[in-house]
């Protein structure tokens, strides 16, 4: 197997799939993710931030988020449906619970590039794990 294929009009491409290559979007704005998504990793690119929306929970679902790009004044949040969110992840070397939450916040003013949050489900939660730089750049709630 190679890394690329070869389309029909002889472009060669990025091979996908396979366990090749990863999978990695941009997002620029607001995105309600879908099950085939999962594997995926989003990279924030957008100066203001938007709102992610996860699908419903399912079993094996599993997507990653980076921070690609400095967003000035409003957060880049992950939601999901109820208060189902666990884990955490360490900011600036402390650790930051989440314990039934259902939003994640990319903190606008506190983020780095690189900040990331991966999140994967097991038909019950989506469990959080990340590393954020600096202090408040990744937080949990339950609105």
């Amino acid at each position: 197997m190679g890394y690329y294929k070869l389309l029909s009009d002889g472009t060669r491409v990025l091979a996908d799939g396979n366990g090749l290559l990863e999978r990695v979007e941009d997002i620029t704005a607001a995105k309600t993710l879908r099950i085939e998504d999962s594997g995926r990793t989003f990279v924030l690119k957008s100066a203001t931030g938007v709102e992610i929306t996860l699908p419903a929970k399912a079993s094996g679902l599993c997507y990653k988020f980076k921070v690609g790009l400095a967003f000035a004044t409003t957060d880049f949040t992950i939601v999901a449906d109820s208060n189902v969110i666990q884990g955490g992840a360490i900011v600036n070397s402390v650790f930051v619970p989440a314990s039934n939450e259902n939003t994640i916040s990319f903190v606008a003013s506190a983020e780095s590039l690189g900040d990331v949050i991966t999140l994967e489900c097991d038909g019950t939660n989506w469990y959080a794990e990340g590393i954020g730089a600096l202090v408040g750049s990744i937080t949990f709630t339950a609105v």
